[in-house]
């Protein structure tokens, strides 16, 4: 066994020192890991290096330094371009792409690393810098489960969870961007909420237990409605989109007479009477998701938030 081996667990590259990817070269060298990194603002390595970290001169440099490399970088256009001229190096390796993708760019991705001999697994980071390194932290991962159980405490090096979801590469950027979709809306939801609050003479701090209980109420309701829409049953036994339009026009309302935004709450209210408007009046909320599963029509009603003086949307 080398010496170099005996000094630590193994020996991995990190592209891409931004918060997210220092945080991840950090919680390596923490595990033991022997770390080299690449960055084109190499100032940025300075700590990591200092904590013995290497700095390769080039990504073709830090690719050919280990096996398995981690890429952290902004989105699939600035990965193709750091890996383009290090095409060379990549036979042989495994590239864990932590980069927000679509799924379809992953796809395509995981296809353009195969053609230069490496096997590429994409990743879906949940938390935020400060979680790398933790326990409770998730990482979604797809691609080849071999590759995926080889390196593992690599993984969990970062996160103390690290789930595969299956061999089809796009499947971690899938369920990134679910949590990502349901993450966004209830934050706006939230903020939207302090605006009106606000309005009316209201803090933040007034409302934070009600949207507490509030956020915390709805995992009872995705376990009904998943096993509803599962089977295919919309019926509108326990609720009906009807009530559901007069719900949300109230909510409208409120914000017009308030004079706050209202471009979320009348987006809201615009897709609840596209639903009635397709036959779904006296079917349950959850109709609205066979609405959603079809394109929208740019030249069709809709909603750009602009409101009437009643509160009502215009179309």
């Amino acid at each position: 066994m080398s010496s170099t081996a005996t000094e630590h667990p193994g020996s991995v590259t990190v592209i891409g020192l931004g918060p997210m990817g220092r945080a991840m070269a950090g919680a390596l060298l923490d595990r033991g890991y022997g770390v080299t990194v690449w960055n084109r603002t190499a100032a940025r390595a300075d700590d990591l290096v200092a904590r013995g970290a290497v700095l390769a001169p080039s990504p073709a440099d830090a690719v050919a330094a280990n096996e398995v490399v981690i890429l952290s970088l902004t989105d699939s256009v600035a990965v193709r371009a750091v890996l383009e001229p290090a095409a060379q190096a990549l036979n042989g390796k495994v590239l864990f792409n932590l980069t927000s993708a679509t799924p379809e760019e992953a796809r395509a991705g995981a296809r353009w690393a195969a053609e230069h001999g490496a096997v590429q697994l994409m990743g879906g980071v949940t938390s935020p810098p400060s979680g790398i390194g933790q326990p409770e932290s998730v990482t979604f991962y797809s691609g080849p489960r071999e590759a995926f159980d080889r390196h593992r405490p690599v993984l969990e090096a970062l996160t103390g969870r690290a789930e595969h979801q299956g061999e089809d590469p796009g499947l971690a950027a899938l369920f990134y961007q679910l949590g990502m979709v349901m993450f966004w809306t209830s934050m706006l939801s939230f903020w939207q909420a302090v605006a009106l609050a606000r309005a009316n003479g209201l803090k933040a701090a007034d409302i934070l237990p009600h949207a507490v209980d509030t956020a915390d109420s709805l995992a009872q309701f995705f376990a009904f409605y998943a096993e509803r829409i599962d089977a295919g049953v919309h019926d509108g036994d326990v609720d009906r989109l009807a009530m559901g339009v007069a719900s949300a026009e109230h909510v409208l309302h409120t914000h017009t007479e308030a004079g706050v935004d209202s471009t979320l709450p009348a987006a809201v209210v615009d897709l609840f009477r596209r639903g009635m408007e397709a036959g779904h009046a006296g079917d349950s909320f959850s109709s609205l998701v066979e609405l959603l599963a079809k394109p929208g029509d740019p030249t069709g009603p809709g909603t750009d938030g602009r409101v009437r003086k009643d509160g009502l949307s215009l179309r």
